[in-house]
């Protein structure tokens, strides 16, 4: 609706007749004539970006009821899904953090067989992070195979990832615009080489939610031995209201969640207690949301405490694995001390799964120069521990996700924040190499046995680089959300997790 006509400023007011009688409008003041300039032009916005999302009101019938279609009918057909079908329900992803070593697992390349000890020379200027001169090429010092029909080429440092390979498909030329640690884990979580910006699993719980009230959407189960780069902004919810961020649950710990419930010693903590606390503290939450409208931490704070509130009922069972056969504790590797820390996360993750999490990110290394796959001293001493501490865990959970008839709603994401270079550093490290490495992804949608792209025949940089931005477009496309609607307005802009990038790499679908 357009404001009224305003009166000319140089017209007096008419002054011959009664007010109620007088056709003519009372002359505005400045500062109500900018209200009501400043308003109908407000109004007019207003009206255009409701009608963008189609929330104006209208004499006629939506779409969908016209073809007498009801909403729930309409949540049914998209199948959980924001704008289309969905195919995926649920994310796992698994991030190797240190920049894994493309050519020394997924990405085998004969040439530096025959190039071994040479000079690396392609032809043009080669840089390296922090390397010394010299880069002489380095075969992989681990076998290579080729398994399953598709016939992916393995090396032996996952075994048992091998036999799945068949059920997966492999990104053979991801790429990083960085080969920094924290700009790179930034940008493979946010879509960013910046901090500030939402994670993956914080746009998935801010565009869908989450698909049950006892459990958080998202869920984030760090390495025992300590946070990834840049620690919790890879989980970070960021300008997202703050409800979106991951829940940071420690797995293996005897508390996994802190201060789930009252010490032992607090025995002047009772239900009547707990109750005039609760009612004290509402009456605060009113008073501060008064104060401060329109920011959202405060109501981020009351529904994480709702969420603890609940999840003492659930938590505790959700951990116990003792309910669990032994035969599949035994399949996620927990009887073996190489395997058990990170096969204990990977089943909780199946737990959480299973019982409505949305969203699960499973770390695989901690920041900092060891205990990571950062291999910049001696990849065949290195490699092959980091790798096998994963490598049964990972084929156990394909495995127990497909009997448990959860792979095909299931999506599971393998990834890290760049790959290694074909040269040695000193004598058989890696250095880091944002110019190629490999992820891959399994479950809900997925065309197993498919591969995607490829990197020269030094596996240094990508003939077809794919970036973070089509992964994340392939993933959000598989949960029936178009990347380039999920937006968020932040300082001015329409912001979304791909940037202004991605496509869906329909390829590797089925």
């Amino acid at each position: 609706m357009l404001p009224r006509p305003l009166p000319s400023l140089s017209e007096p007011p008419c002054r011959t007749c009664p007010p109620a009688a007088c056709a003519q409008p009372p002359r505005l003041s400045r500062r109500r004539w900018l209200w009501q300039a400043g308003g109908g032009l407000g109004g007019i916005a207003l009206a255009h970006l409701l009608a963008d999302e189609g929330l104006l009101a209208s004499d006629a019938p939506p779409a969908s009821a016209q073809r007498g279609v009801s909403s729930a009918d309409l949540r049914g057909a998209l199948n959980g899904g924001l704008h289309h079908r969905a195919r995926a329900r649920r994310v796992i992803q698994l991030f190797m953090n240190g920049g894994m070593s493309q050519v020394d697992t997924f990405d085998y390349k004969p040439q530096l067989e025959k190039l071994h000890g040479q000079r690396f020379d392609p032809g043009e200027r080669v840089e390296s992070v922090t390397n010394s001169p010299g880069f002489p090429v380095m075969k992989s010092p681990f076998e290579f195979k080729q398994y399953g029909e598709c016939g992916r080429w393995v090396s032996s440092v996952f075994p048992h990832l091998a036999q799945c390979v068949d059920e997966i498909a492999f990104l053979m030329s991801m790429a990083s615009k960085t080969n920094v640690h924290g700009p790179a884990s930034y940008l493979m979580n946010t879509g960013f080489v910046l901090p500030g910006f939402p994670c993956l699993g914080a746009w998935i719980s801010y565009g869908l939610g989450s698909l049950v009230d006892n459990l958080p959407a998202f869920v984030v189960l760090p390495d025992s031995r300590g946070l990834p780069y840049n620690n919790q902004g890879n989980f970070s919810a960021a300008f997202l209201p703050v409800v979106h961020q991951g829940t940071v649950i420690k797995a293996g710990s005897p508390q996994p969640i802190n201060d789930l419930f009252p010490p032992e010693s607090a025995t002047y903590i009772t239900p009547a207690s707990e109750a005039e606390g609760q009612a004290l503290l509402a009456e605060l939450n009113r008073e501060h949301a008064r104060h401060w409208e329109g920011d959202s931490r405060l109501e981020a704070r009351i529904a994480a405490y709702e969420l603890a509130a609940r999840l003492q009922a659930s938590a505790p069972e959700l951990f116990d694995l003792s309910s669990e056969a032994q035969s599949t504790r035994r399949h996620y590797g927990l009887d073996q001390p190489a395997t058990a820390e990170f096969g204990q996360r990977l089943l909780v993750a199946r737990r959480m799964l299973e019982r409505g999490v949305r969203f699960v990110q499973v770390w695989s290394g901690a920041g900092g120069a060891t205990n990571n796959w950062d291999n910049h001293g001696n990849i065949p001493q290195e490699l092959p521990a980091i790798a096998a501490s994963v490598d049964q865990p990972i084929a156990a959970l394909l495995a127990d996700l497909k009997a448990r008839g959860l792979f095909e709603d299931t999506l599971v994401v393998f990834s890290t924040e760049f790959g290694r270079q074909p040269f040695s550093q000193g004598q058989a490290g890696r250095d880091h190499n944002g110019g190629t490495f490999v992820g891959w992804l399994a479950g809900a949608g997925i065309k197993g046995g498919a591969a995607y792209g490829e990197s020269d025949e030094w596996s240094w940089r990508a003939r077809t680089p794919t970036y973070c931005y089509d992964l994340h477009a392939t993933i959000l496309h598989l949960l029936g959300i178009d990347h380039t609607r999920l937006t968020y307005r932040h300082n001015g802009i329409n912001r979304r997790l791909t940037d202004v990038h991605g496509h869906v790499l329909h390829e590797i679908l089925a």
